[in-house]
């Protein structure tokens, strides 16, 4: 296998993990899958072959978030939640002890809660993003288009 081929693997497979877990986590999880099957289609043609479905999956998913107000109240108010955790998280605050927690946060810091933030503030853009294509652009959601046809 070349260098080449395993650095694509690694980021590749990095950037689905990474989008998984945020599936469940604060994260654009879809997007980086997505991401993940592209860095994965330039070495191997099983991935440029899932590519498309993906993208279809994600443009419904981005179109379904911002299908009504209190949709994009509710994730503007939830990305902007995770930044102040990462806020939080970057001043390391004393907590009260819980178990094993306390009274320190895990892993605080400024590394921590640089990423946290970054994840908001990168919500927050695909939120943007997804607002102007979907609700004040000319461009009908993918789901839209699949029940007019």
């Amino acid at each position: 296998m070349s260098p080449k081929r395993i650095v694509v693997a690694v980021v590749g497979a990095v950037l689905i993990v990474v989008g998984i877990a945020a599936l469940v986590l604060p994260g654009p999880g879809l997007l980086l899958i997505l991401v993940g099957l592209i860095v994965f289609s330039t070495e191997f043609e099983w991935a440029e072959k899932r590519v498309d479905y993906m993208r279809g999956k994600a443009l419904v998913a981005a179109a379904a978030g911002v299908e009504t107000w209190p949709r994009i109240v509710f994730s503007t108010l939830s990305a902007l939640a995770v930044i102040g955790v990462g806020v939080v998280w970057g001043l390391d605050p004393e907590i009260p002890e819980v178990g094993v927690l306390g009274p320190h946060l895990p892993l605080a810091g400024w590394t921590t809660g640089g990423s946290i933030i970054a994840g908001g503030i990168i919500a927050l853009g695909l939120l943007i993003y997804s607002v102007k294509r979907f609700r004040f652009g000319d461009e009908r959601a993918p789901a839209e288009q699949r029940q007019r046809a």
